[in-house]
């Protein structure tokens, strides 16, 4: 699988995490956003791998959780940065690096990074 095709001035990908988004409620998601003055673009929701151990084993009971990943349009970037923390709505480079042992994500995500 590709990584969605982010749409023009999008660059930013943010990580909600532990949230699911149905098919049929994109628009109502990206609505909120909108009403909030944040213009956003939704890429996909992706399921973590399980973590690992200091061996690099797989730690039963972990992974799965659903992510939703999505890009906020550059314009509303800086006004953004703070709200979205209450939001518990994280960068994506802030997210991949701080991955301790191993990647929760395929390692496509990386291409979403933009700085």
């Amino acid at each position: 699988m590709k990584n969605i095709q982010r749409k023009e001035n999008f660059d930013q990908v943010c990580v909600l995490p532990g949230s699911l988004l149905p098919d049929d409620q994109v628009e109502q998601f990206t609505k909120h956003f909108a009403d909030n003055g944040f213009r956003v673009h939704h890429l996909e929701t992706l399921k973590t791998a399980p973590d690992l151990d200091e061996e690099g084993r797989t730690v039963k009971g972990t992974g799965g959780r659903s992510d939703i990943f999505f890009a906020i349009h550059n314009d509303d970037i800086m006004k953004f940065a703070i709200p979205r923390l209450s939001m518990g709505i994280k960068w994506i480079e802030d997210v991949l690096d701080n991955e301790s042992r191993g990647s929760l994500y395929p390692d496509r995500v990386k291409k979403y990074r933009s700085w």
